[in-house]
């Protein structure tokens, strides 16, 4: 059986022709691939990961290893926990834990075997296992990747969801349940055995790609508590640092490809591997509760204030994904490298970036804006990296309020130019009917899709209904708004994608602004 031609992060074993990754063989891959040349088993795991998913393995994980290849500490290996992926954790128990990392640039590419993750568990099947390592006096941050329905929170109100279905059956749970549906009654429950036997409470560390990730998580897990034992609420908002980060690294989906690439190239039959760009960042805010890796050796920044470093990534990367995306698809791309060598659409993301985002950001940020928006442009053509258009324009219903409405909404605040900005919000109205404009379906994935296809489908061309979807309270009433949106949704679907880009990109020097 071969490997599918495309996978999330699960690939189902075959028989191969390399060698399968372990501890036993990493001294043969040694010959041909970068492996771990650290005792593995003096790894001290002082970080819980939730939610270990590509990212998590192509990112946090390779900082802490390269805290143990370098020397610098062996203190910090990782306990990865899933709460959704039984089969993750069989793959990687058979392979120790090992996996490799495959890095493309333009020029060159290169691959790694990362050995910072010391265990794994399945939190339905290893509930003891998982309890333990929650609780264990070495834990000293919890890190999550878990995507921001994981937090509950609900979009209207910015609120925790107590009436969410698994919050409500967590709340609900017994002390004797076997397992929870979310990380906050985990932490909860850590939380609070550590502080009846006094020990000093991990670090939560959001490593989600959210705006506002601290307030996000410390919102979560207090409400929880408060839930369930309003002083222990009270002691974790006293306690628990939750410092706020930036993370970025463009890490797609594995494919079936990428597990015949490593095989052939290296010898190694990894059923896990991860392919990612050189690009890796990891800004921290310097404040933990319980002591904190050295990263800053291996190129994570700490920082006293995250804030601008974030607000520049989620609007000029992260909005520009979620405009490259919709209006790729609709074009019958399927990938950021395909995409990118199309001159129209490199054209728009470069304007959308330099016109229309970059002046809307607030002036003496740390980061060098202009340098930051050309190294997206180089990365996002980056012909070895073909980050997946599905999965840059997934969750638009999270995404879009997040990263686009934003600098939607300050434009027309300051009557600044907006053209471009109004196409990537009329890209995903269209994108959100499940058909490009050849007529393909497109396969819509968020956590509102039938409600969002619905609304988009009975409105055609025109932009109510979508209007009343409440992440456009504070738009559907600017005058115009309504008017202008519903044209550009006919411009796209009627004149197609590239000849309305064409014809924005020529009138931005001369946009009068209408909000």
């Amino acid at each position: 059986m071969g490997y599918p031609k495309h996978i999330s992060n699960v690939v189902p074993l075959r028989r191969t022709i390399g060698v399968p990754l372990s501890n036993a063989t990493l001294p043969l891959h040694s010959q041909r691939i970068d492996v771990p040349t650290y005792d593995r088993s003096a790894l001290r795991p002082s970080v819980v990961h939730i939610g270990p998913g590509n990212f998590h393995r192509a990112h946090q994980a390779v900082y802490f290893d390269d805290l143990a290849r370098s020397g610098v500490s062996r203190h910090w290996g990782v306990t990865d926990i899933s709460l959704r992926t039984p089969r993750v954790k069989d793959l990687l128990t058979a392979q120790d834990g090992l996996y490799t990392v495959v890095q493309r640039g333009r020029d060159r590419q290169t691959a790694r075997v990362v050995g910072s993750i010391a265990d794994y568990h399945y939190a339905p099947h290893d509930n003891v296992a998982v309890r333990a390592a929650l609780a264990d006096p070495q834990t000293r941050i919890v890190s999550l990747t878990i995507t921001g329905n994981g937090y509950y929170l609900d979009p209207r109100t910015g609120e925790f969801d107590a009436s969410h279905p698994d919050v409500r059956a967590d709340l609900a749970a017994p002390k004797s349940a076997t397992c929870f549906a979310t990380a906050w009654a985990y932490l909860t429950e850590a939380l609070d055995y550590r502080r009846r036997a006094g020990i000093a409470p991990f670090t939560v560390l959001c490593c989600d790609n959210i705006p506002d990730n601290t307030p996000t998580a410390r919102t979560a897990l207090v409400s929880f508590a408060a839930l369930r034992d309003p002083g222990l609420a009270r002691w974790i908002k006293t306690n628990v640092a939750f410092p706020s980060t930036m993370v970025d690294r463009i890490t797609p989906q594995t494919s079936g490809e990428d597990c015949e690439f490593v095989e052939r190239t290296f010898g190694v039959a990894d059923m896990l591997p991860v392919v990612t760009e050189p690009h890796c960042q990891w800004i921290i805010e310097d404040s933990f509760s319980h002591g904190r890796p050295p990263l800053e050796e291996v190129g994570a920044e700490f920082v006293a204030d995250v804030r601008d470093y974030k607000l520049v990534k989620t609007r000029l990367l992260n909005a520009t994904h979620m405009a490259l995306g919709c209006l790729a698809t609709l074009v019958g791309y399927r990938s950021t490298g395909e995409a990118m060598r199309d001159p129209v659409i490199y054209g728009y993301v470069e304007q959308l970036m330099r016109d229309e985002i970059q002046p809307l950001l607030p002036a003496g940020h740390p980061m060098n804006t202009r340098a930051y928006r050309n190294t997206l442009l180089t990365r996002l053509s980056n012909p070895r990296m073909p980050d997946q258009l599905s999965r840059l324009a997934r969750r638009g219903s999270e995404k879009m309020p997040s990263f686009v409405l934003p600098s939607l909404q300050e434009a027309i605040k300051q009557g600044r130019p907006h053209s471009l900005l109004m196409l990537a919000l009329a890209g995903w109205a269209r994108y959100l009917r499940g058909y490009d404009l050849d007529g393909h379906p497109i396969h819509i994935e968020d956590p509102q899709a039938e409600l969002l296809t619905d609304l988009a489908t009975r409105g055609g061309n025109r932009a109510y209904p979508l209007l009343d979807h409440e992440i456009f309270t504070e738009l559907r009433d600017v005058p115009h708004f309504a008017k202008h949106l519903s044209d550009r949704i006919a411009d796209i679907d009627m004149r197609g994608v590239q000849p309305t880009l064409r014809q924005a990109l020529g009138d931005t020097g001369r946009e009068v602004a209408w909000g």
